[in-house]
């Protein structure tokens, strides 16, 4: 019966200090909101850049090679500000297959740009395009998969996307 009310005590707790957060607390986690996802545009933004800047007469396996070293470099650096503070191998030994379907997915994202924008297509057009396809593709994975619920606001907004696409691609 003790288990019992201490559950009942602790569950109380977490509820309480759920919903009386001190401005304190929710500073640090408002700034990793919108500093993630201004990270995230930002670097997309640049990557697209970048991209489309690349010389179309160097070879691109190359070109990503050189961009892997130095995100390698980059990534070492970042051990300064976000250690590992079981070491190295206790994270790598909590790795999944996540990790290895990231990797094939970076490198098929940077293929498929350097070639899409060596081909010809426009900046804006190619980069739009794709985001919206892949995070349509993704809505019946959030909803399946992850649980994910839509409101009838969300799917406007998948319709509104889809006239998007079509303007996208609308003959002059």
């Amino acid at each position: 019966m003790h288990l019992v009310r201490v559950q009942r005590e602790r569950l109380f707790e977490l509820r309480v200090s759920a919903v009386t957060i001190s401005p304190a607390r929710m500073k640090k986690p408002m700034f990793l909101f919108y500093f993630s996802i201004s990270l995230a545009i930002a670097s997309s933004a640049l990557y697209h850049f970048v991209a489309k800047s690349t010389p179309s007469n160097v070879n691109f396996t190359v070109s990503l090679l050189v961009t892997y070293a130095v995100a390698f470099l980059v990534t070492l650096i970042g051990f300064f500000f976000f250690p590992a503070t079981n070491g190295i191998l206790a994270e790598i030994k909590q790795l999944n297959w996540a990790s290895i379907g990231l990797a094939i997915a970076v490198v098929g994202i940077e293929f498929g740009f350097l070639l899409t924008y060596r081909s010809g297509w426009n900046l804006g057009i190619a980069a739009v395009l794709v985001n919206v396809v892949a995070s349509l593709i993704l809505v019946p994975v959030a909803i399946f998969i992850f649980k994910d619920r839509i409101s009838w606001v969300n799917i406007l907004g998948i319709l509104v996307c889809l006239a998007g696409l079509a303007m996208l691609n609308w003959k002059r």
